[in-house]
This record gives C-alpha cells, structure tokens and sequence, in this order.
C-alpha cells in the first residue's frame, strides 16, 4: 500500500475565524453515531451553519463564494475539546484538504495527519494576510509548500510551522501508520518463514 507523498497543496481557501474552536463544533456528537466517516462532511460545523429547523446561518462555509474551498484558515487552539477522530475525517468529508490555523490541540494535529490532512501553523498577521486576500478575490488561489514551509497566494509568501516528524511523514509518504504496517507484511512473512520454530 503506497501513500500519497504530500509536498504541496494548492486550493481556494475559506476562512472561519475565532480561537478555541473545539471538536464538538466542528462536528457535534449526536453525529458520530456512523458506522463508517463517510456521511461526515454534510454535518461540518452543523449548529453553528444551521437553525434547529434545519435552514442555514450566515456562515463562511455556507456562502457560494467559498464553495469548493479545499483550505480553511482558522486561529489559535483549532481543535480543541475531546480527542473524537471525527472532527478531521469531517473536515476532510467536506472537501477540505489543509488548515492554516495558529495553533492546534495536540490529538487533533495527530489525528489529521494520519489521515494525510496537514495542520500548518502561521502567524496571526499572516493568516490575516490570506483571509482579506480571499475575501477581496475569494478565487484567490493558495499554496501550501510544505518542502519549503511557505504559503504562496496573491502574489505574497509567508512562513509556516509544522512539526518536523509530521512533516517527514507527510512528504515521504508515511502519514498512516497502519499502512506503514500493512506494507510491512512481506517482510514479517518472509522473516517468519526463516525460523525454524514457526516452521510447519
């Protein structure tokens, strides 16, 4: 099983901004009740996108401007709260292929990047930088290099932070673990072939 090498991600992006913002409004228990992630994405941020009967909110990821958007901007802590899987397989449901935030919790980070979904850090300034570029042009495209650790868009560069070791993984293709493990299998049988005491 071959992994994707994750270098560089270019896409529209659309900003949902404030700190803090947890798993449970990223996607709300009461929709956790499936039995595989694939049905996630239509419940994104749920009770802050839609009214109890179901008609939608003002809402960044409810305006047709940003539909399509594969990268979300967000502040500081993103993905706080419980360690529910959930909320990154629900970001990525959706469409979304990268967050440029501030700062993450940490089992959210890890979460996301077993699922091949990068967690890039940016200063606030610059992550504000982006969002009036997408606001003005929401076509505006943007480009995550994780090689270099730079985001392009608009023309601008900024520096971005990520973790050296999800960095690694992502880049070289070792982003899941138990596809790393899967791949392993070969080598486990052929190992286990030469011992005698395994031996039929």
């Amino acid at each position: 099983m071959s992994l994707a090498k994750i270098t560089s991600l270019t896409g529209r992006a659309v900003c949902v901004p404030g700190n803090d913002i947890d798993t449970d409004r990223i996607i709300p228990a009461r929709f956790m009740k499936c039995v595989t992630f694939d049905g996630l994405g239509e419940f994104l941020f749920h009770d802050v996108r839609f009214h109890a009967d179901g008609s939608a909110r003002p809402h960044p990821l409810n305006d047709p401007r940003f539909h399509g958007a594969t990268i979300l901007l967000s502040g500081a802590n993103f993905g706080c709260g419980s360690s529910r899987e959930h909320a990154p397989q629900a970001l990525q449901k959706f469409g979304l292929r990268a967050v440029i935030a501030e700062s993450y919790a940490e089992i959210f980070f890890g979460n996301s990047t077993t699922l091949g979904l990068p967690c890039v850090s940016a200063r606030r300034e610059d992550i504000a930088q982006i969002a009036a570029a997408v606001a003005q042009n929401p076509a505006t495209e943007v480009t995550i290099d994780l090689g270099e650790r730079l985001i392009h868009f608009a023309g601008r560069t900024v520096p971005i932070t990520l973790r050296e070791s999800a960095r690694d993984a992502l880049v070289n293709g070792r982003w899941d673990a138990i596809g790393e493990l899967l791949d392993g299998v070969p080598a486990v049988q052929a190992t286990a072939s030469r011992l005698p005491y395994l031996a039929a």
